[in-house]
């Protein structure tokens, strides 16, 4: 007969095994989840992408064979806002050149130590200037995979994340009530491939402000840089009725057709108060208000005018006209 204290041993012995295998169960089941949270949550975006893009109707993009399908004739790519080009992802990840860019730096320093005192301050800039790219690379390539060919895995770049890391953002001036205080130095656009392989469209991703919360969506350009393909919002949290009327298929069917930019190549497309008159002045730069959200509206119309400046993607879509895709 075994004594009392053996008994509680035993008790305790069991007990203790059973939660450690009920705490790795947990432990599996949650990291299981994660990994379908997002993967659905990649999923979703790609939709999003697809529809707004046209690519694919509502009811296509419910099949995840065509999505994947339609989703492989758009290539992610990563731009540099200051300048507007395309960041050369294969060249980056490559070792040659990131010898180049140590070379150069040891080449600037041992300059700076034999020149005269007017030269060492432009050697100076430019090393500072060298370590900042440096620095920055090393940071942007923390937010993103690439395959072996250095090719941007869709979906491993996270701008908004970006926004608030200080070394890969920058504060925001003139974004004119938009509320958007910090934009990533670097941003996901997406280029729609045709069947012969030339960019058809371009997606541009932005960020707005409405009432309630942060929205995120996406901007489709034919690659006139001006002709809107469409637009959505993927991602906000406004009042079912009225900020988030933004789902509205209605609403969002007006935006394909109307024009991103005047004749001068100012941000011109806004949301008005009230209904747009489709022969009135200037119709093709205007879309019908949010009833009852007004502070969402003004927050779109806003958010677009900062996203299409230079100080957003202005400079990207300037070189795509006057030098077209490379």
């Amino acid at each position: 007969m075994s004594s009392p204290s053996s008994s509680t041993l035993k008790t305790l012995v069991v007990a203790t095994l059973l939660c450690i295998v009920c705490a790795t169960l947990v432990s599996s089941i949650s990291v299981s989840l994660k990994e379908a949270q997002l993967i659905n949550k990649k999923l979703d975006k790609q939709r999003n992408i697809l529809l707004c893009a046209g690519e694919l109707t509502a009811e296509e993009v419910k099949d995840k064979e065509n999505v994947k399908k339609a989703f492989a004739k758009i290539q992610p790519q990563i731009v540099d806002l200051q300048y507007g080009y395309v960041v050369d992802m294969a060249n980056l990840q490559s070792d040659t050149t990131q010898q180049v860019l140590k070379d150069n730096l040891q080449n600037l320093e041992t300059q700076l130590k034999a020149a005269d005192e007017d030269t060492k301050k432009k050697l100076q800039q430019d090393i500072d200037a060298l370590n900042t790219y440096i620095d920055q690379m090393k940071g942007i390539k923390a937010y993103m995979k690439v395959d072996e060919e250095g090719n941007l895995l869709s979906g491993t770049y996270n701008q908004v994340k970006a926004s608030k890391d200080k070394a890969l953002s920058i504060d925001v001036q003139d974004n004119k009530g938009s509320s958007i205080k910090t934009r990533a130095k670097f941003a996901l656009v997406y280029l729609v491939e045709n069947d012969d392989k030339k960019v058809s469209k371009i997606i541009l991703p932005v960020r707005s402000y409405g009432l309630w919360s942060t929205m995120l969506g996406f901007l489709a350009l034919d690659v006139d840089t001006t002709t809107i393909k469409g637009f959505a919002y993927y991602e906000h949290g406004e009042t079912p009725g009225l900020g988030g009327e933004v789902d509205n298929k209605n609403w969002k069917g007006q935006w394909p057709g109307k024009k991103a930019f005047d004749s001068e190549w100012n941000p011109a497309i806004h949301v008005i108060k009230g209904k747009v008159d489709p022969k009135g002045k200037d119709a093709e730069y205007k879309i019908d208000g949010l009833s009852g959200a007004t502070i969402t509206s003004d927050g779109v119309s806003t958010s677009l005018e900062y996203w299409l400046s230079q100080s957003g993607f202005g400079l990207f879509l300037e070189n795509i006209r006057e030098k077209g895709f490379q």
